[in-house]
């Protein structure tokens, strides 16, 4: 089975609203990063996506890093500032869609949100 996992700041205590476009956003930009055929797979197994708290900025940098590390495909999100943020905050990270085991791997100990 493929999933993708979004990973979201909880310091910034974003509205409900907020965090569903920032986390829309990163499921987007990493499902347009992801080959044809892992889209069509992941797709054709439910799209099953995964949305999980990370501390602060410095903790979905470095998930980041693992996740480059592991080759997953990912998308850093950064505010554009119209609303809640200030222009360029990080918010969120997608990662995959890719096989289950290989995203838990970097991300599996971490809190669904």
């Amino acid at each position: 089975m493929r999933k993708q996992v979004i990973l979201a700041r909880i310091d910034l205590k974003l509205s409900p609203g907020k965090l569903a476009a920032q986390v829309a956003h990163a499921s987007l930009e990493a499902a347009l990063k992801s080959s044809k055929k892992e889209l069509s797979e992941w797709l054709g197994e439910g799209g099953k996506k995964v949305v999980l708290g990370v501390n602060d900025e410095h903790e979905l940098k470095e998930f980041m890093r693992k996740a480059d590390a592991e080759g997953l495909k990912n998308a850093l999100i950064r505010d554009a500032g119209h609303t809640e943020l200030k222009p360029g905050t990080l918010t969120c990270l997608g990662i995959g869609p890719d096989k289950e085991e290989k995203i838990d791997k970097v991300t599996g100990k971490l809190k669904i949100l």
